[in-house]
């Protein structure tokens, strides 16, 4: 599996990114300016910071999309992994970096923009706080039932919770996680009652509705497509607002009646606000040409993703709308994070 071969650069890059934390501390405490010339940018090694840990999917295109920067502009692309807080930890610390482009961020878009109605502090702001770079790509989670029940639609979904208010469950990766938000979406636009289990990941709550423990929720497609195969698992329609490639038999939630239903995952990078301009301009352009690559469409598609690639000026309106969307969810479900 293409993740796989990922993990095994996790430890080397960790030696490598102490060297180069340590490189950086030095520069500061010596008061080096930190406003390099987009001409002769980058001229030593850059720190990509991923929020949730080695093998997951901000850390997969961290790696890939930090490897081809580096055969770009032949300076090393180090991946910083800084898990925890559900993303917090990292994302603070890339917005509170030095605004040079030394540092940029793999983020996820959703959780962004949910964090900032979900926690009551945080170390950062979002808006404030960052300088988008680019989209890089999408995904798509699917809605599932396990075995105990026998629902083929969204709409069948919807009326047995309605008749049995709380007595269907479903299965999150933890409170305040996208697919948290995304089953408290689809509850506070159908009025359907079900009671929320989280568990610590996606693998174990996608374990818990294939044996039964819970009644459905929804995984990511990647995660999800060999139980359906198998048929552990029944698929009623995807989150996203269009139909997966790799499933195009399958509706989009919206077109199952839930009109305006939209749980789009995208993947954006960013830098510290206040980055040069020129750099940020520099680094979309690189990025998006990455994006054009066969062979790294080829690759997302084997992980369940699409390359997107946009402007920073879309990324800033996709985020702002996902700021306001989820702060409506959030609010409406009384949802809280520590």
């Amino acid at each position: 599996m293409i993740l796989n071969r990922y993990r095994a650069r996790v430890h080397a890059a960790f030696a490598i990114s102490v060297i180069f934390c340590l490189q950086i501390a030095g520069s500061s405490a010596a008061g080096i300016a930190a406003e390099p010339a987009a001409a002769d940018y980058p001229n030593r090694p850059i720190r990509f910071i991923e929020a949730f840990g080695a093998g997951g999917t901000t850390d997969y295109l961290s790696r890939l999309i930090g490897q081809k920067l580096t055969e770009r502009f032949g300076q090393q692309i180090v991946v910083d992994n800084r898990a925890g807080a559900g993303g917090n930890i990292g994302a603070e610390m890339a917005a509170k970096a030095t605004p040079d482009g030394y540092t940029l961020f793999m983020g996820v878009v959703p959780i962004l923009a949910a964090a900032r109605s979900m926690y009551a502090r945080l170390g950062y702001d979002v808006v404030k706080d960052f300088d988008g770079i680019t989209l890089v790509v999408s995904g798509n989670y699917v809605l599932v039932v396990g075995p105990s029940l026998s629902v083929k639609s969204v709409s069948e979904l919807v009326a047995l919770a309605k008749s049995k208010s709380k007595q269907i469950r479903y299965s999150s990766s933890g409170v305040g996680s996208t697919l948290h938000l995304a089953m408290e979406m689809l509850k506070s636009m159908t009025g359907a009652d079900m009671l929320h289990v989280p568990y610590k990941g996606g693998p174990p709550m996608i374990t818990a509705i294939a044996a039964g423990e819970v009644d459905t929720g929804a995984p990511s497609l990647t995660l999800a497509l060999p139980l359906i195969k198998a048929g552990r698992l029944t698929a009623l329609a995807v989150t996203g607002a269009k139909r997966a490639k790799e499933f195009p038999q399958l509706p989009t939630i919206a077109e199952s009646g839930v009109a305006g239903y939209d749980l789009t995952p995208w993947y954006a990078a960013f830098a510290p606000a206040r980055t040069p301009k020129a750099i940020v301009k520099l680094l979309n352009v690189e990025i998006n040409n990455i994006l054009q690559s066969p062979g790294v469409q080829a690759s997302f598609a084997a992980q369940g993703l699409e390359a997107a690639g946009s402007t920073p000026e879309r990324l800033k309106q996709i985020l702002q709308g996902e700021i306001e969307k989820w702060a409506r969810v959030i609010k409406d479900a009384n949802i809280k994070a520590e």
